[in-house]
């Protein structure tokens, strides 16, 4: 059964992101509706999968990153406007019988991403 995960890394720190908050929406055409609001736990993970069974489908979503607040939380003096706020990552799920994991490795000036396993 697929399913939908992420991570979080705080590469600036070396550490997981914890406490971070991220939201999960569903985007058809250009309208984006929100399924899930949470923070990562102490691991930098939504403490278990963002979506499974049958929420779990084909479609187009988007992952919002609230970076510039997670820094700022640990202290770090960020310009403002902050260089990244949030960071919005655009994916699509294919095949709803697979693991798509979508990691993030971030710093107040630079992210990357990938999709996992």
């Amino acid at each position: 059964m697929g399913q939908l995960t992420t991570h979080v890394l705080d590469t600036m720190n070396g550490r997981p992101a914890a406490g971070m908050a991220v939201t999960l929406l569903r985007v058809e055409g250009d309208t984006a509706v929100e399924l899930r609001r949470l923070q990562l736990d102490a691991d930098g993970r939504a403490g278990g999968p963002l979506l499974q069974g049958p929420d779990f489908t084909a479609g187009r979503y988007r992952l919002v990153f609230e970076v510039a607040a997670y820094f700022q939380g640990q202290g770090v003096t960020l310009p403002e406007p902050p260089f990244f706020d949030r960071v919005p990552l655009d994916f699509g799920i294919a095949d709803a019988t697979q693991h798509y994991h979508v990691p993030l490795l971030t710093t107040p000036w630079a992210y990357s991403t990938y999709r996992g396993s």
